[in-house]
Parts: structure tokens; C-alpha cells; sequence
């Protein structure tokens, strides 16, 4: 990487914020630097640039002894099909996108110019990769131990108290629709409400109606959009069970 480079882009608050964010300080600010480096960043710079493409594929290795490890650990009843199952979901590419697409990834990867015209922070393969890739940066950085504290502190949510007959939470729009028709409730309606920006860089808003209940989702695509109105729904659904749960008989 040019030494000028580096220093523009380690100098970035943004960057700071991201590792408040992931709770870890970088010694080696330019390794960071690279696993959020795409390959159309690093094109565009020339060839003393690099890539985060070889930290994806150390992140993935990474990523699959830590959950390997933890199913091993937490659930070992479950057979070797139940485990592979449930480790496929959580290394898989959509649910890597949805964990970065939670924490903010997205805003701080580094984009060529035609990735940034064409949504690239809103594509599931850039950012399940730049996912992996910093995995593979606190490896290097702080070792197996912080590594694998960053990928349990996101994956635990995921599995919970996994038993044998639970299935993992694919997407959040496949979780609103499972848990409205136990409930015996209408299927969700998912309706484009606005579009705000030009066809290069446009934001889609999109409300979705389960019963009397709506949200409120955003996103560059309107998959995305629906997803975080997903997200907003089951929330609130949630909380309402709680509450249901917590008061007292008639």
C-alpha cells in the first residue's frame, strides 16, 4: 500500500468510529485499512494498493473454527448434520451481509467509483466479504482470542438456546412471516411509500402493514428496505408479546 494512501485513509474519524464500534483498536492501522479496501478501491489506486481479497479468505478459515468450535461447545447433542446445518446459516453470505449491514460496515468500506454509482455498500457479496476480511484483520491484529470474541459477540444472537427441532432465522422477512402465520395473523404487506435520489443513487422507503401494525424500512434496493421494515415489525411484535406475557390474568 503507498505510504500516502495509508496515511490519508487512517487518518479518517470514520475509521475510529468503526473500531468504537467493533470495540477494538487496530495497532497496525493500515492492516484495517486494507480489509475494507474492494478490489475496484485498490484498481482505481494501482498497484501498490492492496486488496482485502486474500483477508477474506483467512476470515472465512477464522470464521468456521470459531462457530465449528462454538456448536461443538454450547450444543453437543446435536448431530453432525444438525451442526453443519447451523453452521452453513451463520458463515453463509446473507446472514455475514446482515450482520454488517446491522453494525454500519457498509459506510466505511473503500469503493471504486462504479461500485459506489451501483450500490455497491448495499450488495450482499461486498459486504459478507469486507465482513470476513476484518475478521481476518483482528486475527493478524489481536489473535485467535479477539478474533473470536468479535465473531461470537455477533453470532450468539443468532443461535440462542439452539435445540435440535429450531431452525435458524434466514432473513428477517422469512422470521415476520413464520411468526404471523403461527399467530394466525394476515401475511405481511410490503409497499413502496418513496424513492428519493437519481436512478444511480436511490433510496427506497418501504412500509410494511401486519394487521393495525406498520414500519418503516430504508435501503439503496428495495430487498433491503424491506428487510430493515422487517426488522422494525418484529420488534415491535416482540415487545408486545413480552408485555402480553408479563400481565396479570383477568
Amino acid at each position: 500500500m503507498a505510504t500516502s494512501d495509508a496515511i490519508a485513509v487512517t487518518d479518517w474519524k470514520s475509521e475510529t468510529e468503526l473500531e468504537r464500534r467493533i470495540g477494538y483498536t487496530f495497532d497496525d492501522r493500515a492492516l484495517l485499512v486494507r480489509a475494507l479496501s474492494h478490489r475496484s478501491y485498490a484498481n482505481e489506486k494501482g498497484p501498490d494498493v492492496a486488496d482485502n481479497e486474500v483477508l477474506e479468505f483467512l476470515g472465512d478459515a477464522v470464521l468456521g473454527l470459531v462457530v465449528s468450535d462454538l456448536l461443538c461447545t454450547r450444543h453437543p447433542t446435536l448431530s453432525e448434520g444438525e451442526m453443519s446445518k447451523l453452521k452453513s446459516f451463520l458463515v453463509s453470505a446473507d446472514t455475514l451481509a446482515q450482520l454488517a449491514d446491522t453494525m454500519g460496515l457498509g459506510q466505511f468500506i473503500l469503493l471504486g467509483r462504479g461500485e459506489e454509482k451501483t450500490a455497491g455498500r448495499e450488495k450482499n457479496s461486498i459486504l459478507a466479504n469486507a465482513m470476513e476480511a476484518l475478521i481476518a484483520g483482528l486475527y493478524i491484529d489481536g489473535g485467535l482470542e479477539q478474533a473470536a470474541e468479535f465473531i461470537l459477540a455477533l453470532v450468539l444472537p443468532l443461535i440462542g438456546d439452539a435445540t435440535e427441532d429450531e431452525h435458524p432465522i434466514r432473513d428477517f422477512k422469512s422470521a415476520l412471516q413464520e411468526i404471523v402465520q403461527a399467530d394466525g395473523m394476515s401475511l405481511p404487506r410490503y409497499e413502496v411509500v418513496g424513492e428519493d435520489g437519481p436512478d444511480h443513487d436511490k433510496v427506497f422507503q418501504i412500509d410494511v402493514h401486519v394487521g393495525e401494525l406498520t414500519a418503516q424500512g430504508h435501503g439503496r434496493t428495495k430487498k433491503r428496505a424491506e428487510q430493515r421494515a422487517a426488522r422494525q415489525i418484529l420488534e415491535i411484535l416482540r415487545q408486545r408479546h413480552a408485555v402480553d406475557a408479563e400481565a396479570p390474568a383477568s
